[in-house]
């Protein structure tokens, strides 16, 4: 049985979040509907989540001395991981000692948080299917590992990145440096180690949002949203829509692949499992431990979005993965680079029909920051994608 407390008291049920951009905010914000208590850290003021958590701390959370201080004093019951860059090695000792326990487990946040530890996971120890690969440490490294069989086209990714930022597609020789140069660029740690991946002639990309809760029995069980797809510019996401049409065996080794790493990984909670598919071949891609971008589509296709999915699993809670509607998400860029910007056209932009806006609140744009998603649902994903796609252009955002 599943005992919560109320908040800003003695009993209260305490989860901090690491980490409290969009995907942080709705989190708290569905934590907070079960009257969990929330605090919610970033590296910076303001952030979207610390708006409406219970508390707000900023520290820089790579910083092991810092992570273990503010745990010890707040005193959570569950820490939520919910970006990369973070001290886990402080979080598996912290874990260790019984101090804390961490979602879904501290060893999942480590093998996480850079894509060599994933991947060596998932082709390495489990098996799975995944595409080509190496992984380098310098410009001289990555050519030879391109010349020696990886070959073009490929993929070269940052170890440690969110959101595509640092990735490229690398069509010949003359590519090289520049995507070598972006990685080094859009890496959360500039470490010097990137990943490049030989080009998988895919059909489509999908998210398998994937939830580890437990079930009547008492015991974990795994469940499975609708898959995901979406549309990649650069490595980040613009577009995304459920449920994406699969043939089902496709579907079925889908389920199995996600399954199988999420099970590694233990503990509760929802994952983000990125996968490649072409016909009925299926191949690994990533997984995140916690809520994916693509996910917000869920805001309007599920009875239960992904961050009510995540939240519920954390706290032993039941699940409800079924769909509500089709529908699709679709990113609004800040256009500019300014601190404090306002949005024009967001009448306009509701008067599209079945359609409802998340503007996230971040206090400083860039020109391709995202600043807000527009959710669209529809009789069919094709209605829904275009209904996301105008409600997003009819939203202006400009320096004050």
């Amino acid at each position: 049985m599943t005992t919560l407390g109320t908040p800003l008291s003695p009993s209260a049920t305490r989860v901090m979040l690491l980490g409290s951009g969009e995907l942080g905010k709705e989190v708290l914000i569905a934590l907070q509907r079960l009257g969990v208590e929330t605090i919610a850290v970033d590296r910076y003021e303001n952030a979207p989540g610390q708006q409406v958590a219970h508390h707000a701390r900023t520290i820089t959370m790579s910083d092991p001395a810092q992570l273990k201080a503010l745990i010890e004093a707040e005193k959570p019951m569950l820490v939520v991981p919910e970006i990369e860059a973070i001290a886990t090695p402080m979080l598996q000792a912290l874990e260790e000692a019984g101090v804390v326990r961490v979602i879904p487990t501290a060893r999942a946040a480590r093998l996480t948080m850079d894509r060599e530890g994933i991947r060596r996971l998932a082709a390495e120890t489990l098996g799975l299917p995944t595409s080509p690969y190496k992984f380098c440490d310098s410009l001289d490294e990555l050519q030879a590992a391109i010349d020696d069989g990886i070959g073009y086209p490929c993929v070269v990714k940052p170890v440690m990145s969110s959101s595509g930022k640092g990735q490229s597609k690398i069509d010949g020789p003359a590519d090289v440096q520049k995507a070598w140069d972006y990685a080094m660029a859009g890496g959360r740690v500039s470490h010097g180690r990137v990943i490049v991946e030989g080009f998988i002639d895919f059909d489509y990309e999908i998210t398998l949002l994937t939830v580890r809760a437990m079930g009547d029995n008492g015991h974990v069980q795994t469940a499975f949203c609708e898959p995901i797809g979406h549309l990649q510019v650069s490595g980040d996401y613009v577009e995304s829509w459920q449920p994406h049409p699969m043939a089902p065996a496709a579907l079925e080794k889908a389920q199995s692949i996600a399954q199988a790493v999420t099970t590694d990984l233990g503990g509760q909670g929802l994952f983000g499992v990125e996968l490649f598919v072409k016909g009925e071949q299926v191949w690994f891609s990533e997984v995140s431990p916690r809520p994916h971008d693509t996910g917000m589509v869920t805001m309007a296709t599920q009875w239960q979005n992904e961050f009510e999915l995540h939240a519920r699993a954390i706290l032993g809670l039941p699940v409800d993965t079924s769909l509500k509607s089709p529908g699709a998400s679709a990113v609004i860029y800040g256009g500019v680079d300014a601190q404090g910007i306002v949005f024009d056209g967001v009448d306009q932009a509701l008067r599209v029909p079945g359609v409802d806006l998340r503007l996230f609140g971040k206090p400083e744009s860039f020109v391709k920051r995202r600043m807000g998603v527009a959710l669209a649902h529809a009789a069919d994903i094709d209605t829904a994608r275009d209904r996301a796609r105008e409600a997003a252009s009819r939203v202006k955002p400009r320096r004050p």
